[in-house]
């Protein structure tokens, strides 16, 4: 089955890798591997069969890897349909609690109104308090209280 992202330490670095075998090895089809070396992915030369070094592969796939990082800063959380990160709607928050120490942090994307999740840690939600306005929802009564 096929994965999104390959594991670049499925590739051994001393070895060199065919089209097929490199495709095989991470679960890619051949022409995903073909369009990586259009995309700059050097081989060991243009005879046939192409051959690719592991440790030119490894090293490829852990930059391509981390071009697609978009890490967010405080007070900033990951909108899955804008694809990047954004700050919420007026700089607004709920947090739910989980646990004693963990909870999720929900909010609206500001650029296209779409909701955001991120969990948070308890103890660091006195810094975001200074950049967002974080409310925390009360537990509904139980009817015999």
């Amino acid at each position: 089955m096929p994965v999104r992202y390959p594991n670049p330490h499925l590739i051994k670095i001393h070895r060199s890798y065919t089209v097929e075998e490199a495709a095989l090895r991470l679960g890619k089809h051949k022409n995903t591997v073909r369009n990586w070396i259009d995309q700059g992915l050097p081989v060991i030369s243009e005879k046939r069969p192409t051959l690719i070094m592991g440790a030119v592969l490894r090293q490829f796939l852990v930059a391509k890897r981390a071009a697609g990082k978009r890490p967010c800063k405080l007070g900033e959380f990951y909108c899955f349909r804008c694809r990047g990160p954004r700050t919420p709607f007026g700089n607004m928050a709920d947090f739910v609690p989980i646990n004693t120490t963990l909870g999720t942090l929900s909010a609206l994307c500001s650029n296209c109104n779409t909701p955001m999740h991120q969990h948070a840690n308890i103890a660091k939600i006195q810094h975001l308090r200074a950049i967002l306005d974080i409310t925390t929802p009360q537990a509904q009564r139980h009817i015999g209280e």
